[in-house]
């Protein structure tokens, strides 16, 4: 059994977190005091087990006050985008059912918006200055005993997905009474099990803690007595410089900060002693092939991959020493079986793709949204993430794509991630969207928009050479038809490629041509 409150008793000066830009540090004493008043809080507010908080704000210590405390008092914490703008940020708020809002002067234009929208009937707090319509959260919790609440019980969060493929909806785990003690079962596996963290370790977080992977490894590692050190933004440089600044043993990735990584100069990156790390997690996004063979050349075989989202559903895992026997594999379940299924709902022999089901993972359900609940399910009661991929013989899960990411041309289906992998590679990209677009002969055509290293080198030349490095590699049906540059193209901080908004725009533009 594992929690912060053991720890404070323990090791009560010892940093249980630290930013590493401002070098602001939470101890562990100050995290078990605030988040015990913090708790006694939210209980004046007449929130109790099941019921709900929001929070929306940067990486700053103030997180983890907020969600130990909602953890500690039977609360779910819904972490909001902090890249939502006011109207979506408070339909998640609205959404999640929360009766006290939380948040900073960071956000004033988000939070002004959403205030307006909320009515009075959920209680708004925000930390440094205060707007009209907010309370000082610091002066309000302060005025409360940093003693245990008489009912404590465990909470949970509930999460809203990104967003990539339609509106965000809640993620919801069953209420029931558990003690407090304990961290993510989901994570403990990897970190703890396989990663071999311990009271001793240092873990790393270069992600913002609004997603669910980045709040539950922390949170975890948190559980265990290890020092977490976050990043305020995650940079390139700035991550190898905190692995050696705080001797980070423990560290969790998306690929593209890999690629991000991979394209420094290399005398940067030789210079860097990364001695210290020891397991580093990578998820939320396929990785490229060649990205991730660069990657165990340069760090050793310390990569864990696994694939599992937010609903806790399923999960796989893979070593690097497995995944070198298997390049592209996302690993092998953990749970309970893993069922690849056609459109007709049978259950596909190995190495044929269709949907991937999860079996015996944890119960969930998309909040008030029972239509797409029943999607995520199959007739036998394995459920989906909406992935497509293939098992091997031996059981090891390869992904393809996402369902909603297929491109069907000329009746057949074309799976966009390869073509995005190889793109990925090209010494001239810094990253790569590929989706399909309507196309008059075969009713959808694979085309791909590409973010330069070097925007001032696109060129219709530039275009075709692209285009030929995919030929070079790929089936002529997977190579893209076209090229488009742009500067930017949409991800999440968590890595997720939001492709829905370039496929949308290119779809409407269509619509307007033939209209």
């Amino acid at each position: 059994m594992s929690h912060p409150h053991l720890h404070a008793a323990r090791t009560p000066d010892k940093p249980a977190v630290i930013m590493a830009g401002s070098g602001r540090t939470l101890t562990y004493r100050a995290l078990e005091d605030r988040s015990n008043q913090g708790a006694q809080a939210f209980r004046s507010l007449g929130i109790g087990p099941g019921g709900h908080v929001a929070v929306l704000m940067e990486n700053r210590p103030e997180v983890f006050e907020i969600a130990f405390a909602a953890q500690r008092a039977g609360i779910y914490l819904t972490a909001v985008s902090r890249y939502l703008g006011p109207e979506e940020a408070s339909y998640v708020v609205r959404d999640c059912g929360a009766s006290a809002f939380v948040t900073s002067a960071a956000h004033e234009a988000t939070a002004a918006g959403v205030r307006d929208d909320l009515g009075d009937g959920v209680r708004c707090f925000m930390l440094d200055d205060v707007i009209p319509g907010y309370e000082s959260w610091e002066t309000f919790r302060a005025g409360f005993p940093a003693e245990r609440v008489a009912d404590e019980v465990r909470g949970h969060t509930m999460l809203y997905s990104s967003g990539t493929t339609g509106r965000p909806k809640g993620i919801k785990r069953p209420f029931e009474p558990e003690p407090i003690e304990g961290g993510h079962p989901l994570v403990e596996l990897f970190l703890v099990k396989m990663g071999g963290m311990t009271q001793e370790s240092v873990y790393l977080s270069p992600a913002p803690l609004y997603h669910a992977a980045p709040l539950a490894a922390t949170v975890t590692a948190l559980h265990h007595g290890a020092s977490v050190v976050v990043m305020e933004k995650f940079e390139p440089e700035g991550f190898l410089d905190a692995v050696q600044r705080f001797g980070a043993t423990h560290t969790q990735l998306v690929p593209t900060m890999f690629v991000r990584m991979l394209k420094l100069p290399e005398e940067t990156r030789a210079a860097c002693d990364l001695s210290s790390l020891g397991c580093a997690l990578h998820a939320a996004a396929p990785c490229p092939v060649e990205v991730k063979r660069r990657m165990i050349e340069w760090w050793g075989p310390i990569l864990l991959e696994y694939y599992a989202g937010t609903e806790g559903n399923g999960v796989t895992v893979v070593t690097s020493e497995e995944w070198a026997e298997r390049p592209g594999t996302v690993g092998r379940s953990m749970l309970g079986p893993v069922h690849v299924v056609g459109e007709d709902g049978e259950e596909l022999p190995p190495g044929e793709t269709g949907d991937v089901y999860f079996e015996g993972g944890f119960p969930f359900e998309y909040h008030d949204d029972p239509e797409k609940t029943a999607k995520s399910r199959h007739p036998k009661g394995w459920t989906t993430l909406g992935d497509v991929g293939y098992v091997d013989e031996d059981g090891y899960l390869f992904l393809t794509d996402r369902r909603a990411y297929t491109i069907i041309s000329g009746g057949v289906n074309v799976y966009p991630q390869e073509t995005e992998d190889r793109l990925i590679v090209h010494p001239k990209v810094q990253d790569a969207a590929v989706f399909g677009v309507p196309d008059d002969d075969f009713g959808e055509a694979v085309k791909a928009v590409v973010q330069l290293r070097d925007p001032a080198e696109a060129s219709p030349e530039l275009a075709a050479e692209l285009i030929a490095w995919c030929r070079a590699a790929l089936s002529g049906i997977k190579t893209p038809k076209s090229v488009d540059f742009r500067e930017d193209l949409p991800r999440t901080e968590t890595g997720k490629l939001m492709k829905r908004k370039l496929k949308d725009e290119y779809w409407a533009a269509a619509r307007k041509e033939t209209a």
